[in-house]
Protein backbone atom coordinates (compact mmCIF):
# COMPACT_ATOMS: atom_id res chain seq x y z
CA UNK A 1 0.00 0.00 0.00
CA UNK A 2 1.00 3.63 -0.37
CA UNK A 3 2.77 5.75 2.17
CA UNK A 4 0.60 7.83 4.53
CA UNK A 5 1.46 11.51 4.30
CA UNK A 6 0.28 13.87 6.98
CA UNK A 7 -1.52 17.01 5.85
CA UNK A 8 1.15 19.20 7.48
CA UNK A 9 3.80 17.52 5.32
CA UNK A 10 1.80 18.20 2.16
CA UNK A 11 1.42 21.87 3.07
CA UNK A 12 5.14 22.12 3.82
CA UNK A 13 5.94 20.53 0.46
CA UNK A 14 4.01 23.24 -1.43
CA UNK A 15 5.25 26.27 0.50
CA UNK A 16 7.71 26.84 -2.32
CA UNK A 17 4.81 27.19 -4.78
CA UNK A 18 1.90 29.12 -3.21
CA UNK A 19 -1.56 28.93 -4.68
CA UNK A 20 -2.83 31.77 -6.86
CA UNK A 21 -5.65 32.51 -4.39
CA UNK A 22 -3.13 32.88 -1.56
CA UNK A 23 -0.95 35.34 -3.45
CA UNK A 24 -3.91 37.36 -4.73
CA UNK A 25 -5.44 37.40 -1.25
CA UNK A 26 -2.22 38.72 0.26
CA UNK A 27 -2.04 41.45 -2.38
CA UNK A 28 -5.68 42.43 -1.74
CA UNK A 29 -5.00 42.70 1.99
CA UNK A 30 -1.89 44.81 1.36
CA UNK A 31 -3.90 47.15 -0.86
CA UNK A 32 -6.69 47.41 1.75
CA UNK A 33 -4.20 48.20 4.52
CA UNK A 34 -2.45 50.79 2.34
CA UNK A 35 -5.81 52.55 1.91
CA UNK A 36 -6.45 52.42 5.66
CA UNK A 37 -9.68 50.48 5.12
CA UNK A 38 -11.20 47.96 7.46
CA UNK A 39 -12.57 44.64 6.25
CA UNK A 40 -16.06 46.06 6.80
CA UNK A 41 -15.32 49.18 4.69
CA UNK A 42 -14.05 47.23 1.70
CA UNK A 43 -16.61 44.44 1.98
CA UNK A 44 -19.49 46.96 2.08
CA UNK A 45 -18.24 48.70 -1.06
CA UNK A 46 -17.78 45.31 -2.78
CA UNK A 47 -21.21 44.06 -1.68
CA UNK A 48 -19.89 41.01 0.18
CA UNK A 49 -19.69 39.90 3.80
CA UNK A 50 -16.58 40.95 5.77
CA UNK A 51 -16.08 37.33 6.83
CA UNK A 52 -15.94 36.25 3.18
CA UNK A 53 -13.45 38.99 2.33
CA UNK A 54 -11.31 37.86 5.26
CA UNK A 55 -11.29 34.31 3.90
CA UNK A 56 -10.38 35.57 0.43
CA UNK A 57 -7.51 37.63 1.84
CA UNK A 58 -6.21 34.63 3.80
CA UNK A 59 -6.31 32.46 0.67
CA UNK A 60 -8.98 30.17 2.12
CA UNK A 61 -11.59 30.96 -0.54
CA UNK A 62 -11.16 31.09 -4.29
CA UNK A 63 -13.47 33.93 -5.33
CA UNK A 64 -15.33 34.02 -8.63
CA UNK A 65 -14.17 36.55 -11.19
CA UNK A 66 -17.23 38.68 -10.35
CA UNK A 67 -16.40 38.78 -6.63
CA UNK A 68 -12.74 39.47 -7.33
CA UNK A 69 -13.71 42.32 -9.68
CA UNK A 70 -15.98 43.79 -7.00
CA UNK A 71 -13.24 43.66 -4.36
CA UNK A 72 -10.64 45.10 -6.70
CA UNK A 73 -13.02 47.91 -7.63
CA UNK A 74 -13.76 48.58 -3.96
CA UNK A 75 -10.02 48.95 -3.43
CA UNK A 76 -9.68 51.45 -6.26
CA UNK A 77 -7.37 49.30 -8.32
CA UNK A 78 -7.69 47.01 -11.33
CA UNK A 79 -7.70 43.31 -12.05
CA UNK A 80 -4.67 43.90 -14.25
CA UNK A 81 -2.72 45.51 -11.39
CA UNK A 82 -3.54 42.78 -8.86
CA UNK A 83 -2.76 40.11 -11.46
CA UNK A 84 0.54 41.80 -12.30
CA UNK A 85 1.56 41.92 -8.64
CA UNK A 86 0.54 38.30 -8.08
CA UNK A 87 2.44 37.23 -11.19
CA UNK A 88 5.51 39.07 -9.90
CA UNK A 89 5.26 37.29 -6.54
CA UNK A 90 4.85 33.87 -8.14
CA UNK A 91 7.68 34.38 -10.60
CA UNK A 92 10.03 35.25 -7.73
CA UNK A 93 9.31 31.85 -6.18
CA UNK A 94 9.34 33.40 -2.72
CA UNK A 95 8.44 30.74 -0.13
CA UNK A 96 7.73 33.44 2.46
CA UNK A 97 4.50 34.27 0.60
CA UNK A 98 2.82 31.50 2.55
CA UNK A 99 3.37 33.22 5.89
CA UNK A 100 0.05 34.70 6.91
Amino acid sequence: MGEVIRIDERRAARTVEPLWREVVGRRLRERRHARGDTLADTAARAGIAPQYLSEVERGRKDPSSEILAAVVGALGTSMAEISRLAHHDLSRGDATLMAA
